[in-house]
Order: C-alpha cells, then structure tokens, then sequence
C-alpha cells in the first residue's frame, strides 16, 4: 500500500455537507480530501434561488457553491475526483478504492448526497435529455416556447416549477394527491403565478415523443380511473430522492430503504466512518442541515483520531 495516498480524513462527497465538515476537520489541523464524482456543490447547484439560508436574503444555488468551496479549502483540504468503488476496514485504516485512485486514511466521511427517484415509465429513459430532465435550472432554457409539465407535489417539484414560470409558455404541474407537500409561502407563490395551473390525482403512465423529442404524456386520473393525453415539449420530473451509496453495501450502515443510519454525533456503526447531509436517515433535507451535519462531523473526525493510539495517529 505504498503508493496509495494517505490522509488523516477523505470525505466522499463535496455537497454543503462535505464542504462543510472539509472546513472543520482541515481548520483541526487535520490532512483533509474531499472525493467526489463531478463539480463541487451537489444538488446547489441545480437551485436557483436558495431563501432560507442565513445570511442571504436570496442567493443563486452555484454561488453559494462557489462561496463554500472557498471556505471548505482555505486550511488546506484538497479536492479530487473518483467515483468509490469499495472500503476496506484494515484495524484502524480505512481504504478507499475509486475508479481513479486509491487512498487511505483514519477517517471517512460519507457525504454522498442523494439524487432524483425516476417514475420508471415507458418513454422515460428513451427521452431523457429529449425532453425529460430532472433540473429545471440546468435545462430550462431549453423550453422558452414550450408548455411543459412538472410531476410532483413537494418542494422541489413546486420551486422549479415557479424557476420554470419564469422561463417558458406555461407550467403544468401533476399531482397524484388532491393537495401539495411543498412549504405553504411556495404554494401561494404558485398559486398566484398565471403561468402556472395544476392538475390533481393525476398519475404519469407513459412519456410520448415522435422519436426525436418529447411531444406529451399519457396520464391516469387515479379516482376516475380516466386516461387522456397532455401535449408538452418538457417533462420535469420531482418524485423523490434516494440515497446514493453505491460502492457502500459492504459497511451493512444503511436502513431498509437504503438511507445511511447515524447518531446524534454522526457516527455510524463503523468505527471511523460517519456520514452527513442527504445521505443519512432524517426527516429533513436542507442545506441548512447538511451544513451542520458537516460541522458536527468534521469535529467527531477531530474528536475520534485524537483518540487513536499514538502509533496510530503517527502513520
């Protein structure tokens, strides 16, 4: 293991979560990586307008990125790519295995974020890219002439919808329940946007397209039980998050659902390995609690290798 490159932590992940703990941990004095498969940010990077982080009254989604990604680095902590293919525990080392490189280190921090639930309907994955996309910010300029279709209820689906209204002809939302998820001060902004109308216990059975691109959707009315047809060039769909813990199965730290399983500290049931932001089990999926997930692990980090035996901390 020579040739493997040694850290005191490697954090999986460069959301609000993982810059965050990145900031802690490496301002401990602690040799920090943050891995992650793309650009940093995450999932702040497809919102366009964030108004519920202190400090900001509204703040664009990437330039809250680019502000922590200053932060997460200024003591140090360096950023790379690889996708985690496997770790190994070896006693107190932990190995990571990517796709590019291989390290070890003390500590890991799993900060993997989640990422869109499909519908899993015919036509969806042959029009992803043509018609289908899962973000409004990084595809809606796409659809200026368009009527599109947003399916989902909740905060995601309502606040891309209201970023679409502003973009294209006309916003479509499908519900499959009679009243929304999302917070109430988004609702009434919806609701009062004429660009916008919705459709309620309305299911999405099949995405249509002439070959090229999309051209409708077949829809369900779950209490009628009728079918009809709704003629759209976008389809944005907002169903649902899961966890993204490929490479992860062997650690046996997640629930049924796949959501990965912590303490208040943070910590998994794998000594040295927590887990922050949306990735673990929780009841909400805010920057704001990926933010402080962040800070309490990359003070458990600190915390856990000061622990370690002498002989330990020097390697």
């Amino acid at each position: 293991m020579a040739d493997y490159k040694r850290y005191d932590v490697v954090i999986i992940g460069a959301g609000p979560a993982g810059m965050t703990a990145a900031t802690y941990a490496s301002r401990a004095n602690l040799s920090v990586l943050m891995l992650d498969r793309g650009i940093y940010g995450g999932q702040m990077n497809n919102t366009a307008e964030v108004e519920n982080y202190p400090g900001f009254d509204s703040i664009l989604g990437p330039d809250l990125s680019e502000k922590m990604y200053a932060s997460s680095t200024q003591f140090g902590a360096e950023y790379g790519f690889g996708v985690v293919e496997n770790i190994e525990i070896e006693g107190h080392n932990k190995i990571i295995h990517t796709d590019m490189d291989n390290y070890i280190a003390k500590a890991v921090i799993i900060a993997t974020g989640s990422e869109h639930t499909h519908l899993g309907v015919d036509g969806e994955e042959d029009y992803q890219g043509r018609g289908v996309s899962y973000c409004a910010v990084c595809d809606g300029a796409f659809f200026r002439n368009d009527d599109v279709v947003v399916i989902g209820g909740g905060d995601s689906a309502v606040e891309e919808g209201l970023y679409l209204a502003n973009v294209v002809k006309s916003v479509t939302v499908l519900h499959r329940r009679d009243k929304l998820r999302a917070q109430q001060i988004t609702q009434e902004r919806a609701f009062d946007n004429d660009k916008m109308s919705f459709r309620w216990h309305t299911e999405v059975t099949e995405i249509l397209g002439d070959g090229d691109k999309v051209t409708g959707v077949r829809v369900i009315n779950n209490q009628t039980q009728e079918v009809s047809e709704i003629a759209t060039g976008g389809v944005f769909v907002y169903v649902g998050l899961k966890p993204n813990t490929q490479g992860l199965e062997n650690l046996n730290i997640t629930d049924k659902a796949g959501w990965i399983m912590t303490d208040d500290r943070m910590r998994t049931a794998v000594d040295g390995i927590f887990a922050v932001g949306d990735v673990r089990a929780k009841e909400l999926r805010q920057i704001t609690t990926a933010v402080g997930d962040g800070s309490v692990a990359g003070q458990g980090v600190y915390d856990y290798i000061s622990a370690l035996p002498a002989e330990v901390k020097s390697v």
